[in-house]
């Protein structure tokens, strides 16, 4: 059987490229997001929490359109891209006195997951106006965590889905291409890591890692409906060696190409970045190999 195209994993053959011709003509005034829906429905694709994927469906049947092997209905409404007309998170007022001392002075520390809490536009505008990177918003499944002492913010964290392809990660898993496709949503990329410029505690940095490492897990299947069971984060070598994470037992396991997500070429065309990986048990390859 011929494949047409494969998107996100998936192969779409000739008689699927045949049901959604069929389905296209049985609803003939539905809208690309109506056919994608129906679609979704038709071929169970859902997250672990049960939403439909709709999103994806829209991005495989453009494709198809755009090969030539389906044909869509027009467009009705040119949606605004809300990530392009995003405006810069805000800096806002929080207390900056000097905080300096050892890590049992400042204890207790609460780490508080805020995403979709009045306290994520916190975050944001702590990363944005004090990590290097910046702020961006996460696409796809993502967690926000604060860090406080004594309800004073000290630190936050940014977690995401992580990447389809890595090659150092890929051969240290060493998981098919098929169990990569099915199991990459248990892996959770650590996208920022922020400690305040005010704040000298010393063991800080390591010591919020190995408390996450606890924490992630069980906060991401209550938000998505399925665990993580390995961490991993890049690390610019240029301006650091992620010494905290090595100190939080964090595992190097080799450096990007630095040819960036999706690469039209394969030459490289952003910086080089170390990665680091973290598995959160000892039979983290039990879950990642299987592939059904």
């Amino acid at each position: 059987m011929e494949v047409k195209l494969t998107y996100r994993g998936r192969r779409v053959t000739d008689s699927d490229v045949l049901f959604l011709k069929d389905l296209i003509a049985r609803h003939p005034t539905a809208s690309r997001r109506e056919l994608s829906r129906l679609l979704a429905k038709a071929w169970s694709w859902r997250q672990e929490n049960g939403v439909l994927r709709d999103m994806v469906i829209r991005g495989l049947m453009l494709a198809l359109h755009r090969q030539g092997d389906i044909v869509l209905p027009p467009p009705r409404l040119m949606a605004r891209n809300p990530f392009l007309e995003r405006k810069k998170p805000a800096s806002i007022a929080i207390d900056r006195t000097p905080l300096q001392g050892k890590l049992s002075e400042i204890q207790p520390l609460e780490i508080r997951q805020v995403r979709r809490t009045p306290q994520e536009r916190t975050l944001n505008a702590m990363i944005e106006e004090h990590h290097y990177l910046g702020y961006t918003q996460p696409v796809g499944e993502h967690l926000k965590y604060l860090v406080l002492t004594k309800d004073r913010p000290i630190a936050c964290l940014g977690w995401c889905s992580a990447p389809r392809h890595l090659g150092p990660r890929d051969r240290f898993i060493g998981w098919s291409a098929e169990a990569r496709r099915r199991n990459v949503r248990f892996l959770a990329y650590n996208t920022r890591f922020l400690i305040l410029p005010w704040v000298k505690v010393p063991h800080l940095a390591s010591h919020i890692l190995g408390r996450m490492a606890k924490l992630l897990s069980a906060d991401w299947e209550r938000v998505y409906g399925h665990p993580v069971c390995y961490l991993e984060t890049f690390v610019d070598p240029q301006r650091n060696r992620g010494t905290c994470y090595r100190a939080a037992n964090w595992i190097a396991l080799g450096r990007t190409t630095g040819r960036g997500h999706n690469a039209p070429t394969k030459k490289p065309r952003v910086p080089v970045k170390e990665i680091l990986g973290y598995p959160l048990s000892r039979h983290f390859r039990d879950i990642l190999w299987r592939e059904a």
